[in-house]
């Protein structure tokens, strides 16, 4: 169950995404679709969230959002390119005002040196510009990661539509 502040988050993007037009999807990988289904969890959102890719496997990224599996052989499904294409695909494939992507390592095991668990990247494309962030959590636990996630995600979603007012 999602926590009362990430609900609370889900509605003021939903308020403002409704009271400027703009339409979002999401694309999940490590989320498992709970940003979407945080959003969902508004009244009133079907007139703004399009729907979700859930690209938890490689090659759903590849064949669900169009990402080259050669770019996730170079630099991983965990990485800023990755997360960025996860994005650019969703608002491409979709052809909604914005996209949110995640990508990261949940954990308690997929961790690396370089990509430890707790690591996610965030990117938000609307088709013109591809905003990135990336998150080291930390192995706070697996439902922790994810949910830390979701609040990351919408509060990215946020500034991507206030970044939509700017000349």
């Amino acid at each position: 169950m999602l926590e009362d502040d990430v609900l609370h988050l889900a509605q003021i993007a939903i308020e403002q995404l409704t009271s400027k037009g703009v339409t979002l999807t999401t694309a999940e990988s490590c989320t498992g679709g709970l940003i979407a289904g945080a959003l969902t969890a508004i009244p009133g959102s079907s007139d703004v969230v399009h729907g979700g890719f859930v690209t938890y496997s490689n090659r759903a990224k590849s064949e669900m959002l169009g990402i080259n599996p050669e770019l996730i052989e170079e630099h991983g499904a965990v990485s800023k390119q990755v997360a960025c294409a996860m994005a650019e695909g969703a608002q491409r494939e979709t052809g909604t005002s914005l996209a949110v992507a995640v990508t990261g390592v949940a954990g308690p095991t997929g961790g690396s040196r370089e990509k430890p668990v707790g690591t996610v990247h965030f990117a938000c494309a609307d088709g013109t510009k591809t905003s990135h962030i990336v998150r080291k959590f930390g192995d706070i636990g697996r439902e922790e990661v994810r949910e830390e996630t979701v609040r990351v995600a919408l509060t990215l979603v946020l500034a991507c539509v206030d970044q939509r007012d700017l000349p």
